[in-house]
């Protein structure tokens, strides 16, 4: 039979009303979201299979949000059925409309919804799926999950029940791994008994170790310890995190290589035996253990390295007769070492920027793997075409730790999916809840280019057209990320964001002329607010020109920095002078427009208005970061200057929650005695564990919350006297 190649536009919107819910066979369906950019080639351009070759009738999908959005798409180019599952909560999300059938399967809590095994299959019996694809999370690593569909003649479109029991349990893999010939990181090779077990090993192994779930995944479970006291801890807290995530405590300990490189190698891989690699991805950024921004491939992979990590990659594979997409992933030294960290059974989040760079739809290929249908590639067909960036846009506060989660609804909500070389795979529209049940992933934001610094070009444009408003989220990190000079060069680590921001993240510095950019920006909107609503007064539409002033004196307030600027309007144009600086700006800005593009002596400058407080009082978001200014004239600043300085709160009097959450344990009560840094409770967030500790040596004066009990962000938990 002839092979044929799916041709899609590179730029397109993965998810959302633009969706093409289309029956058409694989050969004649396009997208109709599209760009015109002279250097962009279809998406999946090196996307194979035989024409004619038998399909899934209907898949059901058995995750959520944007990747339940993701494989639903894959599904309708190809003329298959969807089914989507979702909790309660989830009854209005995006998944749940694009599919072609939905089913309830439980409450909002993940254990009696999307881990509830036998409700989804209830629904795969009810709606004669023939296939359930599990995306990555949830079930998408459940030995008996995969064993049950096999049992009632269902495909897993995953690998194969013992594959995911092999590779899942990171023991296992080990010993698997090291039997493949795989380099391998030293360690202990069997579970970690206890507390006083974990320490010997540490010390047998030399610290630093890293103390991790057999189960695990995700960044959760995970944790790294320098001594024996925060052995023990992270041996506690890790084995209950695992327990909450995976249902399973089993922990293991291995050396923590310092200053690595973490670069995974994509693999696929049928059911005859065959198996290829599709190049890198370096995922190095991390925070907590979980990755934040991906690109493929690697500046630090050279073409001899990649051979070795693809061979390695297969040849584990094979071992264990593994059939559909899995990535192994490895940790990488100074000097081009490699060793195995684990294998990741499923598809990974970070999966569409090597789509973009091999032009192959890798859940088209899972989906054909699952089907029985022998791959189409030798390994001289998988190419590196360009580079890609993935940015993991969530509901977070970048301000605390590099992210803790944030919760709400979206009140606006724009991609920036009409810049060419853009793709956004999201879960999300306008309107749509962040919970507190599951993970806060807002969007997968992907760019491509030619070369690198084409694609984190675009990335930048990206990040700075995205509007987002209604929950916090990580776009002022991300986008100070993409433009520090470490990591554009690609001198990166997994250590990068401590490296970088050893105080955490505190938002981006302006330079003097970036600020005095700001606070002019701030001087026009002021003006122009002034003028229209003076318009309006009474309804009285007297023209502006009879009946407001040309000039005004102004004093702006920055970061507690004062602006004095005086401004004049005449016609269409306004000039701001601030000390020696003379700046001409076009009046005819849309004010009313969250994305503001103004001419600054005629260089245009992107702006957004997250948010108008008051008179006079904006948030502007600037190179990624919001900043508050205060515009005054000059009477009500003098009369500013006296009024009483806000008297700072002692926060070590307080233990507040830093995020939205469940109260897991709380150690103290009333009339307790607390040391400098001893845990007071414990708080889990979306599966992750968070120790709160006491800022200094303190009596509990009260408690306020008790085990079991959610909390808010700012809430107080603990008042010590």
């Amino acid at each position: 039979m002839a092979t044929t190649v799916l041709r899609l536009r590179r730029s397109f919107r993965l998810c959302g009303v633009q969706a093409v819910r289309s029956t058409c066979q694989p050969a004649e369906c396009k997208r109709s979201i599209y760009t015109t950019a002279p250097k962009q080639k279809n998406l999946y351009w090196n996307d194979k299979y035989n024409e004619g070759e038998e399909v899934f009738e209907k898949i059901l999908i058995a995750n959520r949000g944007e990747i339940a959005c993701r494989v639903i798409h894959t599904c309708k180019r190809l003329g298959i059925k969807t089914v989507a599952v979702h909790s309660e909560a989830d009854s209005l999300s995006l998944h749940t409309r694009l599919a072609d059938e939905a089913i309830c399967v439980g409450p909002p809590p993940t254990s009696q919804s999307y881990l509830n095994m036998d409700a989804i299959l209830r629904a795969v019996k009810d709606t004669g799926a023939q296939a359930v694809h599990p995306g990555y999370g949830f079930l998408s690593e459940n030995t008996v999950f995969a064993a049950k569909l096999a049992e009632i003649g269902v495909e897993f479109i995953g690998p194969s029940s013992p594959s995911i029991k092999a590779m899942g349990d990171k023991i296992e893999s080990k010993r698997i791994a090291s039997k493949a010939k795989v380099n391998m990181i030293p360690g202990h090779d069997g579970v970690v008994e206890d507390g006083d077990h974990c320490v010997k090993l540490a010390n047998e192994i030399g610290y630093p170790v890293m103390i991790k779930a057999s189960a695990g995944g995700g960044g959760k479970g995970m944790r790294i310890a320098w001594n024996d006291k925060e052995a023990r801890n992270a041996y506690r807290l890790s084995k209950q995190e695992a327990a909450s995530s995976f249902g399973d405590d089993r922990m293991l300990i291995e050396k923590y290589i310092d200053n690595p490189r973490h670069i995974e190698m994509q693999v696929l891989c049928d059911k005859h035996g065959n198996a290829l690699w599709l190049n890198e991805r370096e995922c190095s950024i991390q925070r907590r253990n979980q990755k934040v921004i991906e690109e493929a491939p690697s500046t630090f992979v050279d073409p001899d390295m990649r051979r070795r990590m693809g061979e390695q990659a297969t040849a584990l594979a094979k071992q264990v007769k593994y059939s559909s997409a899995g990535t192994v992933e490895f940790l990488v030294d100074s000097q081009k070492n490699f060793y195995f960290l684990e294998m990741n059974t499923r598809l990974q989040v970070e999966h569409p920027i090597t789509e973009c760079i091999t032009g192959i739809d890798i859940v088209h290929q899972m989906i054909r793997s699952a089907k029985g249908h022998k791959l189409l590639y030798s390994q001289s067909d998988i190419p590196i075409d360009g580079w890609a960036f993935e940015c993991r846009v969530y509901a977070e506060d970048p301000y605390k730790s590099f992210g803790m989660p944030s919760i709400g609804r979206l009140d606006k909500y724009i991609e920036p999916s009409h810049i060419d070389q853009v793709r956004c795979d999201s879960g999300i529209k306008e309107g749509s809840e962040i919970s507190v049940y599951y993970d806060p992933m807002i969007c997968k934001l992907v760019t491509y280019g030619s070369n690198r610094q084409e694609a984190l070009d675009v990335m930048v444009k990206a990040l700075d057209s995205y509007v987002i408003k209604g929950v916090t989220h990580n776009i002022p990190l991300l986008r100070d990320i993409v433009t520090e000079k470490r990591f554009v060069a690609g001198d990166i680590s997994t250590s990068y964001l401590p490296t970088v921001y050893p105080d955490g993240f505190k938002g981006r510095t302006l330079s003097p002329t970036e600020s005095i950019e700001l606070v002019a920006m701030a001087a026009v909107m002021y003006i122009k607010d002034k003028l229209v609503s003076r318009s309006f007064k009474n309804q009285n539409r007297i023209p502006l020109a009879k009946t407001t002033p040309s000039s005004w004196s102004l004093n702006v307030l920055l970061n507690e920095e004062s602006y004095p600027l005086q401004v004049s309007l005449a016609g269409n144009e306004v000039t701001v002078v601030s000390q020696d600086k003379t700046m001409t700006i076009p009046f005819d800005i849309d004010v009313s427009s969250p994305l503001i593009n103004m001419a600054i002596n005629g260089e245009r400058k992107l702006f957004q208005l997250s948010k108008r407080i008051g008179a006079g009082l904006y948030r502007l978001r600037f190179f990624g970061t919001v900043y508050q200014l205060k515009v005054l004239e000059e009477f009500a600043s003098q009369m500013s200057k006296l009024m009483p300085v806000k008297q700072e709160v002692d926060m070590s009097s307080l233990i507040l929650a830093p995020m939205p959450g469940v109260l897991k344990s709380v150690a103290v009560k009333p009339g307790d005695m607390v040391a400098e840094g001893q845990e007071v409770c414990i708080l889990e967030a979306m599966k992750m564990q968070n120790s709160l500790t006491s800022a200094r040596v303190a009596k509990v004066k009260k408690v306020n919350y008790q085990q079991g009990q959610t909390v808010d962000e700012g809430d107080v938990i603990v008042e010590f006297e």
